[in-house]
């Protein structure tokens, strides 16, 4: 398992993915599920993955050889997000076609999740999530964001706090804690955490951050939104039934 988020701000775009990988207690390796693909200054787009570790590893390696065949449509050559996301669709449906059945021999699902991020110069920045069967959906005023993994421990948090025009950094230390929150339910999601930060109109990666458990910051807002709930606890008023 897995878990990953990508926000869409009116400053930008926060991602972040862990990077743990487990098949049983015994086999637990560290792998990025973050994939950038950029052209400086022209677009950069890019691919969260969550699931079949098999599949989605053959699924961005084909992505990178289409660039360097360069004989059709590619990451580096669509003109639109949507573009890119339906290459990245059809990808999932290829991947279904050749895996599937094999995995169904072998008593496994076909899983995979994608969220799709970043922006092409003549557009905004802009966010989709695909699902297994490769078809997507993209973010609304209403959603900024998306979830794929292990969604269901950090949830509360990032729908407390972010908004549309929510800053970068306050994204940044929301989904830190979404993490911290997920980590300390699921032992299927560890840090590293692979954050990048990236600023509408600037076409590169602003900035990219492997969060380790040892990290002072990450570390100090982990203690105090812990010491945080436990004081808003102890200040709510106990019920009165019974009285």
């Amino acid at each position: 398992m897995t878990y990953c988020v990508g926000v869409l701000l009116d400053q930008g775009l926060v991602l972040a993915s862990d990077t743990r990988t487990n098949a049983g207690v015994d086999q637990v390796a560290i792998f990025p599920k973050m994939h950038i693909f950029e052209i400086p200054g022209e677009r950069i787009i890019t691919l969260m993955t969550a699931g079949n570790l098999a599949i989605t590893q053959s699924i961005v390696r084909r992505l990178r050889e289409s660039i360097e065949k360069n004989d059709g449509p590619h990451l580096h050559n669509v003109d639109s997000l949507f573009a890119a996301t339906s290459l990245v669709g059809d990808e999932v449906r290829f991947a279904f076609e050749k895996d599937a059945e094999h995995l169904k021999n072998h008593h496994a699902d076909f899983q995979v999740s994608i969220i799709v991020a970043g922006q092409i110069k003549g557009e905004k920045p802009r966010l989709f999530s695909i699902y297994n069967a490769g078809n997507f959906i993209e973010t609304s005023a209403e959603t900024p964001y998306f979830q794929i993994g292990e969604t269901k421990y950090g949830k509360p948090i990032i729908d407390r706090v972010v908004r549309h025009d929510t800053s970068l950094m306050d994204a940044v230390k929301c989904i830190l804690i979404s993490f911290d929150s997920t980590i300390r339910s699921n032992i299927s999601v560890a840090a590293p955490i692979d954050v990048m930060m990236y600023k509408t109109n600037s076409f590169q990666s602003n900035l990219k951050q492997r969060v380790l458990e040892s990290d002072p910051y990450y570390s100090s807002i982990r203690k105090g939104w812990a010491e945080g709930l436990k004081t808003v606890f102890t200040e709510l008023p106990n019920p009165d039934w019974g009285k």
